[in-house]
């Protein structure tokens, strides 16, 4: 058995889903534009620096989410899909899955940001498999803004692929060979456990420590 784990968010795309999503509210009016913004930009700077606290910041998420219908909420993420992920889906993202799909690798995007805002991209990708902040829901499928479970952040992620597997019957020691690719060194702790870490497209903290453990360095949208 193999098994193949991806981050998302600048390592399979360019960009950040969450910050982009928030950025698409504002722009489009659903939220007060400028007090959105600044709040986006501060948890983002935190999420860089590594220092978010990832309740506080599902409860942000969530509770945006939750002033707005399903309906009004999946209207406009088909927009954001199109305006905006769509054109950062690039070919070579889409060639290193198909690599791993064509070896009959199991495969799973494991993502700090919630299940609303990735999972049409895991989709997009053709990624049945998707590891993300969970929403709590109404029976009729309506988000109430708070969060389930523990958040897929830093030693989450670790929580949730063990969750993951054992519910299929697995253990992640049980594979052959496992790879997490990852742009982050909030990803270090999942990165360590499995058998081929590669540092994707990182950032200087991440760049540092696989060089420092002899990781390999893929930089996806620079070759």
């Amino acid at each position: 058995m193999k098994l193949a784990l991806f981050d998302l968010d600048h390592t399979l795309i360019p960009l950040d889903s969450d910050y982009e999503w928030n950025q698409f509210l504002a722009r489009t009016g659903a939220v007060d534009a400028d007090a959105f913004e600044k709040a986006n930009a501060e948890f983002f700077a935190h999420y860089q620096a590594g220092t978010l606290d990832p309740v506080v910041y599902l409860e942000f998420a969530f509770g945006t989410l939750a002033q707005f219908t399903k309906k009004q909420l999946d209207a406009w993420h088909e927009q954001f899909m199109l305006e905006v992920i769509q054109p950062a889906i690039l070919p070579v993202a889409r060639e290193l899955i198909k690599k791993h799909q064509d070896a009959g690798d199991l495969i799973a995007i494991v993502t700090a940001t919630n299940r609303f805002v990735t999972g049409p991209i895991a989709k997009a990708f053709g990624v049945a498999h998707l590891i993300a902040a969970e929403p709590e829901l109404t029976e009729d499928g309506e988000i109430t803004g708070k969060t389930v479970g523990v958040p897929p952040y830093g030693a989450g992620k670790i929580t949730n692929t063990n969750a993951w597997l054992a519910a299929m019957g697995k253990t992640l020691g049980e594979f052959e060979t496992s790879h997490f690719y990852s742009d982050s060194q909030n990803d270090i702790p999942l990165l360590s456990l499995v058998t081929h870490p590669v540092a994707t497209n990182p950032n200087a903290k991440l760049a540092a420590h696989a060089q420092a453990q002899g990781w390999p360095i893929l930089n996806l949208f620079n070759d």
